[in-house]
């Protein structure tokens, strides 16, 4: 018949969901979430990230070529290289900031 909340109850008493009400937005402050220009510079940074081994392996295939000429195309080589490299770098970059982002969640759930 006793309606009230017993003690043992983690949570059930108005102090105790203030209180962890309170902490989730005092960490919210602290943690602010990233904005558009966050998203932004982040494409930038894998955009940039693929292009520049590209170019560089694109650069590298023309002077070879220019200098040595052969029987196959280096430039048409070092351009597909330099866009592997350039992939999986992204790649490194994309999976790191996942990996950030789920360990931050996790960190926040407990």
């Amino acid at each position: 018949m006793n309606d009230a909340p017993r003690p043992s109850d983690p949570g059930s008493d108005l102090a105790g969901q203030v209180g962890a009400k309170a902490a989730l937005k005092l960490k919210a402050r602290r943690n602010p979430t990233p904005g558009v220009w966050f998203g932004l510079g982040m494409m930038g940074l894998i955009g940039w990230s693929v292009v520049v081994p590209t170019l560089l392996g694109t650069a590298i295939g023309l002077w070879i070529d220019e200098h040595y000429p052969g029987g196959h195309s280096w430039t048409l080589a070092l351009l597909v290289a330099g866009l592997t490299l350039g992939c999986f770098n992204a790649w490194h970059w994309v999976t790191k900031e996942e990996r950030a982002m789920r360990d931050e969640q996790r960190d926040g759930d407990e």
